[in-house]
């Protein structure tokens, strides 16, 4: 057994425990500081998709969710609702949906829906963000007699048909928008996501 201290070892060993410690702190410093640039849990559920089970949904009836903070309406339509649209296209200011940006592609049409029977729009109106009322009753004393059901926006008195379309003359610019969805299955919906279009 030698008494002889072996100072490269030593020096070795300090060294190699000083890395180690000092990577271990600079990884406790870095985790939180990294962490805090990803969104909170609170801001990654106001944008994923939201799953709505409609099974339930009977004609006439509306149902709201709530997706990036935004009020989102499913209406299932009846066919009778359905024949009258095409009725109201001379008093609309866009009726075949033609600015792109109001609805996915898979939407622009008569229904702007991927099933006629079940409309999915956001309720916000394209004026200035009030939430319209649904309105579904045929020719209310206050709304008139041409009036086939649809939305009523209380701020400004914009109106728009049972597939979103807003009426010409209204203060609002354009239709409501219809997000982007697919249908899961035949019982729901996702609303907030577009895997290559409609299912």
């Amino acid at each position: 057994m030698s008494n002889t201290i072996d100072n490269g070892k030593r020096r070795f060993l300090t060294t190699a425990a000083s890395v180690v410690v000092g990577g271990a702190g600079a990884a406790a410093v870095a985790v939180p500081f990294v962490a805090s640039m990803l969104p909170s849990a609170k801001a990654q559920a106001a944008g994923a998709p939201v799953e709505v089970e409609i099974s339930k949904l009977v004609f006439g009836q509306q149902m709201t969710v709530e997706w990036r903070g935004k009020p989102v309406w499913i209406i299932r339509r009846s066919d009778e609702t359905l024949k009258s649209l095409p009725s109201l296209n001379s008093i609309l200011q866009d009726p075949s949906s033609n600015m792109a940006s109001q609805q996915p592609d898979y939407c622009q049409n008569a229904s702007r829906a991927i099933r006629e029977e079940f409309l999915v729009l956001v309720g916000v109106c394209t004026h200035l963000g009030c939430s319209p009322t649904y309105r579904p009753e045929l020719a209310p004393e206050d709304l008139g007699a041409d009036w086939k059901g649809g939305f009523y926006c209380p701020c400004h008195g914009s109106r728009f048909d049972l597939a979103g379309r807003v009426y010409s003359g209204m203060p609002a610019p354009t239709n409501l928008v219809v997000p982007p969805y697919f249908f899961q299955d035949d019982n729901r919906i996702v609303i907030g996501e577009d895997p290559q279009g409609a299912a």
